[in-house]
């Protein structure tokens, strides 16, 4: 009696890609064109006949032809693609930047490769050095502080590297951000003349998150314009994850260390929504008896009862920017400034 083996038992053995595949050539034949043609076609398609693209992508959709992208961009030096670094994925405010970012390059071609760093430096060295190795057309990159071993490697790989989400006088290449510390100067300004009296900045810090950092050194600088000999109250937890129970949380550890207190001051919209609602369960009249302010004008914001004043950035076309500089540079041209301020806001709404 002969054993049967179970398929599903036996070892995956990859296969080459792309063997048996249909080839440019068989493309061609059956659109009645030559093979350069065929490649014409799917490289510069604003050079051709619209009579011959539309034979060349009836023959590509009746064959299935997909295109071996990986010889072409050997033969080009593009790999057409644009590696992004974000701190988190979960995250709805970077998510609206990547969809600016994506919405102006992948008409041009390029798509993205994105990985996240958990705030952590090391992490993010770790990644830029992992995805060099795919050799990307252009970095972008949320934040400013790096490893010094990163701002060499992207230095050293002579492509666009465009940072965002905050500012400095010393990018890497190209800079497309506004500043955290004037936001919160011009926060507690507003404070100041909306009348508070005892505003606390609240937090959670992730170990490396340096936008949350400027954060506080503007409520700091805020405080000592606006509120001079008057002592700072901050409450900042660390590692807490990122999500709106952490704004409960943070509301009720900092009620307990500064009941006094008519106005917080969260580093995120997330954390003020969290402790709004949390404020409407317990019965805190917001903002009679205690003001909130937020960070960020995430969709959620406005729509809160009250709606919640915030620092609104803009989020989307910060990736529509550096989208921009991308291109520009790619294609050989100016991209201008060095360095762009898009600025912020302060939304004024009900909850302070």
């Amino acid at each position: 009696m002969t054993s049967q083996s179970n398929p599903a038992q036996e070892p995956y053995v990859r296969k080459r890609f792309g063997t048996n595949a249909v080839t440019m050539a068989d493309v061609a034949k059956m659109a009645g064109v030559s093979a350069q043609t065929v490649s014409r076609v799917l490289r510069e398609p604003e050079g051709c006949m619209p009579s011959t693209r539309e034979r060349v992508h009836a023959a590509i959709r009746a064959t299935k032809y997909v295109q071996n992208l990986a010889a072409s961009n050997l033969a080009s030096n593009r790999s057409m693609t644009v590696a992004v670094v974000l701190p988190v994925i979960a995250a709805s405010i970077f998510a609206e930047t990547v969809q600016g970012l994506s919405e102006a390059l992948l008409p041009e071609g390029y798509q993205l490769i994105i990985g996240h760093t958990d705030y952590d430096p090391v992490r993010e060295e770790s990644l830029v050095r992992s995805l060099l190795g795919r050799r990307p057309d252009a970095f972008f990159l949320v934040g400013t502080k790096h490893t010094e071993a990163t701002r060499e490697m992207l230095a050293r790989a002579q492509v666009p590297v465009v940072e965002s989400w905050s500012w400095t006088n010393r990018p890497i290449d190209q800079l497309v951000g506004f500043s955290n510390r004037a936001a919160l100067v011009e926060t507690v300004a507003y404070a100041r003349r909306r009348g508070y009296k005892r505003p606390v900045f609240v937090a959670s810090f992730q170990s490396g998150d340096d936008r949350a950092q400027e954060r506080l050194e503007g409520f700091l600088e805020g405080m000592t314009r606006q509120y001079p000999g008057q002592s700072v109250r901050t409450l900042i937890l660390h590692d807490l994850p990122y999500r709106l129970s952490t704004g409960r949380l943070l509301l009720a550890k900092a009620r307990e260390q500064y009941p006094d207190s008519d106005l917080f001051v969260f580093s995120s919209d997330l954390f003020a929504a969290g402790a709004l609602l949390a404020c409407q369960r317990s019965g805190i009249k917001v903002p009679s008896e205690l003001a909130i302010i937020g960070f960020g004008d995430y969709e959620m914001s406005e729509e809160l009862v009250p709606a919640l004043t915030t620092v609104a950035v803009p989020t989307k076309r910060i990736g529509q920017d550096a989208a921009k500089i991308i291109l520009q540079r790619l294609k050989g041209g100016n991209a201008g400034p060095r360095k762009v301020d898009l600025g912020f806001e302060l939304v004024a709404r009900e909850s302070a």
